[in-house]
């Protein structure tokens, strides 16, 4: 998808929390995760992980990975 002024607004305003929680749940094939957007949601993610890694860690154990089937069932 093409990164909108109103995408990357969005984007902008996610917590960490927020951006892993849709980086996990949303489907394969979800616009958000294509193209220009999904490349700067993969950066905006990395710069809050870099930023502080030990409330990026924490928001991925709140997270956590239940509900989700690994890769190779």
């Amino acid at each position: 998808m093409k990164l909108t002024t109103e995408n990357k607004a969005a984007i902008d305003a996610m917590s960490i929390e927020e951006l892993l929680r849709k980086w996990r749940n949303t489907p394969v094939g979800d616009p958000w995760f294509a193209d220009e957007t999904g490349s700067y949601f993969g950066k905006r993610m990395a710069e809050l992980r870099d930023a502080d890694p030990e409330r990026f860690t924490a928001a991925s154990k709140t997270i956590g990975w239940a509900g989700v089937k690994p890769p190779y069932y």
